[in-house]
């Protein structure tokens, strides 16, 4: 469910028309809702009510500051990937004991900042980084909380590009191996072992493949306790999927995770640790464009709009769908028919959508794609000097800009001219 709804022939994000803020803000932008970003949150945290937990928002998603204040005023926790993602979480109000530090290549001088800024735990990946941890808090006189991230082999059933938990993806330690890598860190200084940590893909629709997971993860953890390793937190990952396509059967709900978590790892008496993104931040965006020209080609029809590949990068790189609505909503009974939705970049990938069955559209109109809230603007660039879109986020009856679109003179004036020239 989402808070971007047609009321009186107009789509409204909340309680503020869509094309009301278009017309304040110009296209394309990206839109996000409060109330959605907030419901989506409370499903996961309500899910896992009754054993001790921790919803970690996985804020590679979305990581603007004013969606970061928001879940972190509702008591979210953070998993970040990189220093800069630290560093926002902070600067967002999100203390050091609420954040967990993921991703595979974590450099000294980020381990150094995150000590001295305070951290709940290192998702550890590897044997070096484990290491350089126990290095760099040794020479701080600290000890660094960590869990290792395990590889269980499992397929997650998703796409290629963003499942991490087989074998040869280059995510965690092999589970096989394991039981050898905590003995080895519980005997380096600096360390201290609180958990385990295991995470296998991003958008899985389906709760077996987290099942199988989870299982393995629960008889790791009774062998390490007979080990001697005091596992107290096991962090389960995040990527329970969303449906991009309205049409498409939905995934699980959190409630269903939920409870396959607690019949999978419930009975071991440790906290969990969930880092959901995509579900949370999703739904809870659109992106909205502007139709410059409707093209006439060889047996078919363009949209040519003014959101392009730059903007929203997944249909490129994933092939990924997201549903494509017009904002002034069309009768009931108009016809369809098929365009090929493509942006204004000069690559051939600049593609959005081919044959998509849609209303009659028309240069001028706006569009808005749904389920845009997650891994679009993070991912955004200034390809062909094509400024980076505004974000702005509705609350109620209310929307502000939270990050706005720079000028061409500051995009340009960034770069630097050698004395030689």
């Amino acid at each position: 469910m989402d808070h971007f709804l047609y009321r009186d022939g107009a789509l409204c994000a909340e309680d503020v028309a869509v094309a009301e803020i278009a017309a304040a803000v110009d296209t394309p932008f990206y839109l996000y809702s409060t109330a959605t970003l907030l419901r989506h949150y409370r499903l996961f945290d309500e899910a896992l009510a009754g054993m001790p937990h921790l919803v970690c928002y996985a804020m590679k998603a979305n990581s603007n500051q004013a969606i970061l204040r928001t879940l972190a005023e509702a008591g979210a926790g953070m998993d970040v990937v990189s220093g800069g993602e630290y560093a926002r979480a902070k600067a967002a109000g999100v203390p050091g004991e609420r954040i967990v530090f993921s991703g595979v290549g974590k450099t000294k001088a980020e381990i150094r900042a995150v000590l001295e800024g305070g951290i709940r735990q290192f998702n550890v990946e590897s044997e070096p980084e484990m290491q350089a941890i126990s290095e760099v808090a040794s020479s701080m006189g600290v000890i660094a909380p960590v869990t290792i991230r395990v590889n269980p082999d499992v397929d997650a059933k998703t796409h290629a590009k963003i499942a991490t938990g087989k074998s040869e993806n280059k995510f965690g330690i092999p589970i096989a191996r394991a039981r050898q890598v905590y003995a080895e860190a519980a005997a380096l200084p600096g360390l201290k072992v609180v958990g385990i940590d295991v995470h296998i893909g991003s958008q899985l629709t389906q709760l077996e493949p987290f099942e199988a997971a989870y299982k393995k993860v629960a008889d790791l953890t009774q062998a390490l306790r007979a080990d001697g390793h005091e596992i107290t937190r096991l962090d389960l990952g995040g990527g329970l999927g969303i449906p991009y396509a309205r049409s498409n059967e939905a995934p699980p709900l959190p409630t269903d995770y939920g409870a396959l978590i607690k019949r999978t790892v419930g009975h071991l008496g440790c906290e969990v640790e969930i880092e959901p993104g995509r579900l949370i931040a999703g739904n809870a965006g659109i992106l909205v464009s502007r139709v410059i020209y409707v093209k006439s080609g060889e047996g078919r029809d363009f949209l040519i709009l003014d959101a392009a590949m730059n903007d929203l990068i997944r249909p490129a790189m994933y092939d990924a769908h997201h549903d494509i609505v017009p904002v002034i909503e069309p009768a009931a009974a108009v016809e369809h028919q098929p365009y090929d939705v493509v942006g204004p970049v000069c690559e051939s990938g600049d593609t959005f959508a081919k044959a998509r069955q849609m209303p009659p559209v028309a240069a001028g109109d706006l569009l808005a794609f749904r389920s845009a809230g997650a891994y679009g603007a993070v991912m955004a660039s200034e390809y062909n000097t094509r400024p980076m879109i505004p974000e702005v986020l509705v609350h109620g009856d209310q929307f502000a800009v939270i990050r706005a679109r720079p000028t061409f003179d500051e995009i340009i004036n960034r770069d630097t001219i050698p004395a030689w020239l």
